[in-house]
């Protein structure tokens, strides 16, 4: 995308205020992409942190939620690209409260994309998780239905292009591990780990921001974007952070929370059968059979037995010190080691 082709037009960010919403800004208020940002969630006092802190005339907030669709069908006129990033991601919150996952992260989905169709989008990016590929649970499950619904709407339109991004644990976004180690750490506790040998991927703010512009410019109607990341386990990564700040406070071993698998996957063993190696991202095209049965029965893939997955278990293994050269170049870090 070249920025003569975006002066003029308009983004959307869905779920906005949050750490993506924030990444994104940080990304494009300087350049001269696009005419207008709108900025979409429920959270008021968000929204007004956010045009305090900016204070910029490119944006513009719109108040509401996924789930009301009048809401989203507002904000959407006169867009040209949407971010979706509204979701309820904590593990434990979903897994208690299930419906309300289904309610943002599938049915908001669809409101996001009817509006957007409605309205003439011409590309609306879905941020999915690496929970969603096989998910054990419920938000896992309902980012995976998101992919789904995402996937057959992009079937059906003509005018606005779906295409969907999954990436893995952001490295110090709210309500993340990173942060919680750091309390800990100032705090003289223990650091709670729930099972030192679980694996995830280790992704930073600016690897999920690359990989939706990414996609952005490169993504076809049901596309799904991956990109690489190297993954530790949750052990080394309290170890390289005790290290860093020079802590001696205990790791502590609390257990597996609700939902919690031990290792992560980025692709499926299916969908690594027909993704396209990009350099740092895969692309997963769409599966775009029709409801012609005898294709599934007559014509197997073959060699499904032969691929793997792509998982925090089999990619790059980094050791302590190589978390701690990761972690270390985190905005949340630096600011850290410099007060203390």
């Amino acid at each position: 995308m070249h920025n003569s082709e975006l002066k003029n037009k308009v983004l959307l960010i869905t779920g906005g205020t949050g750490s993506f919403g924030n990444a994104v800004l940080n990304r494009f208020l300087q350049t001269d992409h696009f005419r207008e940002i709108r900025i979409f969630s429920r959270d008021e006092k968000k929204q007004d942190d956010m045009r305090n802190e900016l204070q910029n005339e490119k944006l513009k907030f719109y108040l509401g939620d996924v789930r009301d669709y009048q809401s989203i069908e507002v904000a959407m006129r006169g867009v040209d690209y949407v971010f979706h990033a509204a979701a309820l991601k904590q593990v434990p919150s979903c897994e208690f409260f299930p419906m309300q996952a289904v309610q943002t992260n599938v049915i908001g989905t669809q409101n996001v994309i009817t509006a957007a169709a409605a309205n003439q989008v011409i590309k609306v990016i879905c941020l999915s998780t690496d929970k969603a590929a096989y998910p054990i649970n419920a938000m896992g499950i309902s980012k995976a239905m998101m992919e789904k619904v995402a996937i057959a709407a992009a079937r059906n339109l003509n005018k606005t292009t779906v295409c969907l991004t999954r990436y893995g644990n952001v490295m110090a976004s709210r309500g993340s591990v990173i942060p919680l180690f750091l309390k800990q750490i100032k705090n003289n506790q223990p650091l709670t780990v729930t099972d030192p040998e679980m694996t995830r991927f280790l992704m930073s703010l600016e690897d999920a921001v690359e990989l939706v512009l990414f996609a952005f410019e490169n993504g076809n109607a049901g596309d799904l974007f991956v990109n690489k990341a190297p993954a530790a386990t949750i052990g080394d990564l309290a170890q390289a952070m005790k290290e860093l700040y020079s802590s001696d406070s205990k790791i502590k071993e609390i257990g597996t929370r609700h939902g919690e698998k031990l290792y992560e996957t980025l692709c499926t063993r299916e969908e690594m059968l027909k993704a396209e190696d990009m350099g740092d991202f895969y692309r997963i095209p769409a599966d775009n059979r029709d409801l012609n049965y005898n294709k599934y029965f007559s014509e197997g893939e073959g060699h499904i037995s032969e691929v793997e997955d792509y998982n925090s278990h089999n990619t790059t293994r980094l050791n302590v010190s190589g978390v701690k050269n990761l972690i270390e170049k985190l905005e949340l870090i630096q600011e850290q080691v410099l007060i203390s």
